[in-house]
């Protein structure tokens, strides 16, 4: 089992793809996200987004602000902006 994910800012789509894991921090602390997550929305701080894909690559991101939602396997996040 995987998850869908989706990194995207105002002006493009970051990453597209399946990951096993992804990490982020939020206004109510660190998230670590695995296939079967329960339904989850959060406020992202400034700070790195890990996104571990299903090839074991792990790609990191560093993210001013934004939103993560998390339901059925597939992870959205919305940031204003990263690098």
């Amino acid at each position: 089992m995987s998850l869908n994910v989706e990194l995207v800012s105002p002006i493009e789509r970051l990453w597209t793809g399946e990951a096993t894991m992804v990490s982020a921090r939020t206004v109510e602390g660190d998230l670590g996200i695995l296939p079967g997550h329960a339904p989850i929305f959060g406020v992202l701080v400034d700070g790195q987004v890990s996104i571990k894909a299903i090839d074991g690559s792990v790609q990191e991101f560093s993210v001013r602000g934004g939103f993560l939602s998390v339901s059925n396997n597939r992870v959205s996040i919305l940031t204003e902006s990263a690098g």
